[in-house]
C-alpha cells in the first residue's frame, strides 16, 4: 500500500482528484481518507455550500436541489486559488455537479496549478444508497442535516444526480479521466479499490 500511495503522490503532484457518487455513497469518507494518505487538502462542495448558506442566511439546497451555477462559481471555485492550498494536491468531493460546470472547474483548477488528474465515481445503486439512508435514520449517524433526514428530499438529491451529475461523469469519461470504483463494499475495501485504481492510472501516465 505504501508503495502505491508513493507512486500516486508522484503522479499527482499538486493536481486534483475529483470524487463523485450518489448521496451516501461515501464520497467524503473516502475523500478525507485519501487526502490524509496523500498529504493532500480535502475540499467538499457540499461543506463549502452549507457554510456559505449559513453565512449568507440563504437557503438554496435544503430541498435537495443543486446550487445554481452562478453561485457555485462565486462560492466554490475561488478555493482553487487560495494561497494556503498552493503547494498541496487536492482531493475534491463532487466539485462541479451540474452538467455545464465541469469545463470551468477543469480550467480554473489547471490555472491554479491543481490540474484534475482523475475523476472517480463510486459505483453503487440507488436501492443500496436508499438502504444506507434508512439505516442512518436508525443509528442517527448523519448529524442534523435536513437533507439526510427527509426521504423526499433525499430522493430529490438522487434525481439531481441522475439528471445533472451523470452527464458530468460521462464528460470526464470522454476525456479519459474517469476511474470507476465499486462503492458497494466495506469502507476499507472501497479505499483499497480506490488506491489500486489510482495506482493503475498513475502507471498508465508513464507509458
Amino acid at each position: 500500500m505504501e508503495g502505491k500511495i508513493a507512486t500516486i503522490k508522484e503522479w499527482l503532484g499538486t493536481g486534483s482528484i475529483n470524487i463523485f457518487g450518489l448521496p451516501m455513497s461515501g464520497k467524503d469518507t473516502q475523500g478525507i481518507k485519501l487526502a490524509e494518505a496523500l498529504g493532500a487538502k480535502f475540499l467538499s462542495s457540499g461543506m463549502i455550500i452549507r457554510a456559505m448558506e449559513k453565512e449568507t442566511k440563504k437557503n438554496y439546497t435544503s430541498n435537495g436541489a443543486l446550487l445554481p451555477s452562478n453561485l457555485f462559481y462565486e462560492w466554490v471555485l475561488p478555493y482553487f486559488e487560495r494561497r494556503d492550498l498552493f503547494k498541496y494536491p487536492l482531493v475534491l468531493s463532487s466539485i462541479g455537479r451540474w452538467y455545464g460546470e465541469e469545463a470551468q472547474v477543469i480550467s480554473v483548477a489547471a490555472g491554479a496549478g491543481h490540474e484534475i488528474k482523475a475523476a472517480v465515481i463510486l459505483n453503487i445503486s440507488e436501492a443500496d444508497v436508499e438502504n444506507r439512508f434508512k439505516e442512518a435514520q436508525v443509528i442517527n449517524d448523519r448529524g442534523e442535516r435536513a437533507d439526510d433526514k427527509d426521504l423526499t428530499i433525499f430522493k430529490n438529491r438522487l434525481n439531481e444526480f441522475r439528471t445533472k451529475t451523470l452527464p458530468v461523469i460521462k464528460y470526464y469519461q470522454s476525456l479519459g479521466l474517469l476511474v470507476e470504483v465499486n462503492g458497494d463494499q466495506s469502507r476499507e475495501a472501497v479505499f483499497n479499490d480506490l488506491v489500486d485504481k489510482l495506482y493503475a492510472k498513475a502507471l498508465q501516465s508513464r507509458v
